[in-house]
């Protein structure tokens, strides 16, 4: 009972901090972490889960929908820096930091250095969202960093996968761990691949011959990272990898055409049932991270004092450098990495300089988040042979501590550095849509067409059919011929016709439901009706807002 309370409390925590975000103008995160001080406060006692089951619980679904709502468009267009912020950077930040660690540190192993150097070098681009809402990055960039987020999660988990391996044997063999990493990684992604397929092939074909239950849908797209994530646990491969993998291949299965597509009503909930879970999956981490921070000051501070260096200003000191470290790190290989390949383009006259405000914005904006935080708590109690893991607590310490001092020196600086930032601009899509929505229109009016000559032929009243199919063709001619202009000052108005005529239809539906409201409460339309009418408007009003 008594973590079922706790659990209520932690949910309460998240619900709160929005609004206590939006309020003060504090980073949701930080505002997250300081709620979860104060559960702790109320409770007397902080949650206590075992490594593995909190491993399994968040992870999956994060990094799954991760990988299914990342734009592949932007993915694939700045492949070459996503791979070596992501891989490249990793890697660099593991040696650099992991041998930084066990020099600065003399009792700190240096495989549990590397292991903590490599769930460090993760990035949390929810957490940069939080911070830069005053000043919006802009989208490339964010495209950048979401990308990066996907791939080095998996690549720094499997790299303090491999190094808890190394620490718990005391063993580490090159072509081993090289073995070892290849499997993870290769058989991770098949893993979530064909899980993924096998599922979504399945449920395609029961719902093409009895029909779709929405609720069952959104139930299986729920399960499907955890299953993706067991089913490479099992066969010893990287679990991160799978739901990763599982969450690319959502994406593309749902571009599948009409055959392997959901109903307009499973895909409208099940996005509001994914937010929900994304915004307080984040946000219990946070509060957990909290409510951890007192227990894991003590204890890191019992640590200290048993080292050659026992004053425990120390711990100051060793979360100073190792912050500074991994910002000197990145700082170093974005510069190089921009200069290398994002303004290397073939173009007309000199490329754009990589100036230092963006390499500022770039390093600060890697900010340690819920997969830092995760990762480490899975590192394990004891070795093989069952005594304790050395410098566990430290190591847990240096996490959490790094994570909130990344997030309050990016709340600090990064909406300033955003501020001019240059970057190259994202490609207008503007013609793109113009030509998708005559298209759509086209198709539109042919179907239209076909099915009333179809649906009017031995009706009593077959004027009818063509006076509404009309009526609806009338909307559609309107549309291709506001999108094929070609004079540009006559399809720029086009558009800024659009634009009112949205704000207007969303000013008369909120008339509607006012109206609406008035009536249901005056017993004039009896309560279903009412809902069902509600409904309706709130499905037109996603669609023009």
């Amino acid at each position: 009972m008594h973590l079922i309370e706790t659990t209520l409390l932690l949910l309460l925590a998240v619900v709160v901090s929005g609004s206590v975000a939006r309020i003060t103008r504090i980073a949701l995160p930080l505002v997250q972490i300081a709620l979860g001080a104060g559960v702790v406060l109320v409770t007397g006692e902080a949650v206590d889960l075992e490594p593995d089951i909190f491993f399994l619980l968040f992870l999956p679904p994060l990094l799954f929908l991760d990988g299914w709502r990342i734009p592949n468009e932007a993915l694939f267009r700045d492949r070459a820096v996503i791979l070596e912020l992501a891989l490249g950077l990793v890697v660099f930040t593991v040696v650099g930091l992991g041998f930084l660690l066990w020099w600065m540190i003399p009792e700190m192993p240096l495989a549990v250095a590397f292991a903590l150097a490599a769930i460090l070098s993760p990035t949390d681009p929810i957490a940069v969202q939080a911070i830069a809402a005053r000043a919006p990055i802009p989208k490339r960039l964010m495209h950048i960093l979401e990308g990066e987020s996907l791939l080095n999660d998996a690549t720094g988990l499997t790299c303090m996968r491999l190094a808890i391996v190394a620490a718990s044997t005391g063993t580490f063999v090159l072509s081993h761990a090289v073995a070892s990493f290849a499997w993870l990684a290769l058989a991770g992604v098949a893993a979530g691949v064909g899980v993924t397929l096998l599922i979504s092939l399945a449920k395609a074909w029961v719902s093409r011959r009895w029909g779709e239950d929405v609720g069952a849908q959104i139930l299986i797209s729920l399960l499907i990272p955890f299953a993706a994530y067991l089913v490479a646990e099992k066969v010893h491969a990287s679990g991160i990898l799978a739901a990763v993998a599982a969450g690319v291949t959502m994406s593309f299965t749902e571009r599948g055409g009409a055959k392997g597509q959901a109903l307009a009503v499973t895909r409208v909930r099940r996005g509001a049932v994914w937010d929900t879970v994304q915004f307080a999956a984040n946000g219990i981490i946070f509060v957990i991270l909290g409510e951890q921070m007192p227990s894991i000051l003590s204890r890191a501070a019992e640590v200290v004092a048993g080292t050659s260096r026992p004053e425990v200003w120390w711990l100051a000191i060793y979360v100073f450098v190792t912050f500074a470290a991994l910002a000197a790190l990145r700082f170093i290989w974005v510069w190089t990495s921009l200069r290398l390949t994002l303004f290397r383009k073939r173009q007309k006259g000199p490329p754009p300089r990589v100036g230092l405000r963006l390499t500022a914005v770039m390093s600060l904006a890697g900010v340690r988040g819920a997969i830092t935080l995760a990762g480490i708590l899975t590192v394990p109690f004891t070795l093989d042979d069952g005594s304790p893991m050395p410098s566990r607590t430290m190591a847990i310490f240096l996490a959490a501590a790094v994570i909130i001092v990344s997030l309050i020196v990016a709340t600090i600086a990064l909406p300033r550095l955003l501020k001019g930032v240059e970057l190259p601009p994202e490609p207008s899509h503007q013609r793109e849509e113009d030509h998708g929505r005559v298209a759509a229109a086209m198709a539109a009016l042919r179907a239209v067409e076909d099915a009333s000559h179809t649906m009017a032929e031995g009706r009593p009243n077959p004027d009818l059919y063509s006076d509404i199919a009309s009526r609806l063709m009338e909307i559609y001619r309107r549309r291709i011929e506001n999108r094929t202009r070609t004079d540009e000052d006559d399809l720029e108005a086009a558009r800024q016709a659009d634009v009112v005529e949205r704000e207007l239809r969303l000013v008369g539906l909120a008339a509607e439901r006012i109206e609406l409201s008035k009536l249901a409460r005056s017993k004039l339309i009896d309560e279903t009706t009412a809902k069902r009418l509600m409904r309706e408007i709130d499905l037109q009003e996603l669609r023009y807002s």
